[in-house]
């Protein structure tokens, strides 16, 4: 069987968009209850406003169906940015897309937020995959942003209470940072260079952790 590859185009969402919100919500509630883990949920209106606002990256297939979704959230006054509700549409997975959003969605915040530090939290080792080649890397809970506003978007997440029970310095998520060129420091870049280099092991270390977490959570809910 011949495999015909699939073009999409990938472009900043609008307001011509905005009649896709419904299905993109329904898809990450969808997509959050099968990985077993959580993402903080999102509303149509919300996601609406981020199209309108042009924080939005969408992907679209030939046809002009939807394909793939993600959006800019700004914290702490514009320091921090995050590239939140990564989402592909399961008739277009394993096809390479979520890498091109997400570079895209990249690029998109760069541009509004040059001086930035983007940010992110994912429990999938595909993205921390593709933050890597971006130059993102792992870091702790406390190199994000303080904001309380997005700490509370984590309040809808199925795995809130392990985080609240690790004092909101560790969860199922691995926290992953990019820093401008202008702020690094030399630790930094070396640290970064060397997860690139253990990548394989460090996705081994977050499936452990993962299953550290999860186990201690069952033993808490017996009790």
């Amino acid at each position: 069987m011949i495999m015909v590859e699939q073009k999409f185009k990938v472009v900043v969402a609008g307001e011509q968009h905005i009649h896709f919100a419904e299905i993109i919500t329904e898809e990450m509630a969808l997509s959050a209850k099968a990985r077993g883990t959580g993402i903080a949920k999102r509303s149509p209106e919300y996601i609406k406003m981020k199209m309108t606002e042009g924080k939005a990256v969408i992907a679209l297939s030939e046809e002009g169906e939807w394909a793939g979704f993600c959006y800019i959230e700004a914290w702490s006054h514009g320091k921090y940015v995050a590239n939140s509700g990564l989402i592909v549409s399961p008739n277009f997975r394993k096809s390479g897309l979520a890498r091109q959003i997400k570079k895209e969605v990249f690029k998109l915040s760069r541009t509004k937020y040059p001086d930035a530090k983007i940010f992110g939290l994912t429990t999938g080792a595909a993205v921390m995959k593709i933050n890597s080649e971006l130059g993102y890397y792992p870091v702790s809970y406390s190199d994000l942003t303080d904001d309380e506003e997005f700490w509370k978007g984590c309040q809808s997440c199925i795995n809130y209470e392990i985080l609240k029970s690790k004092n909101r310095q560790n969860c199922l998520c691995t926290a992953m940072l990019y820093v401008p060129k202008q702020q690094e420091q030399q630790p930094e870049t070396k640290l970064r260079s060397d997860f690139k280099k253990n990548l394989g092991l460090f996705e081994r270390w977050v499936r452990l952790k993962k299953y550290v977490m999860l186990n201690l959570k069952k033993t808490k809910e017996k009790l």
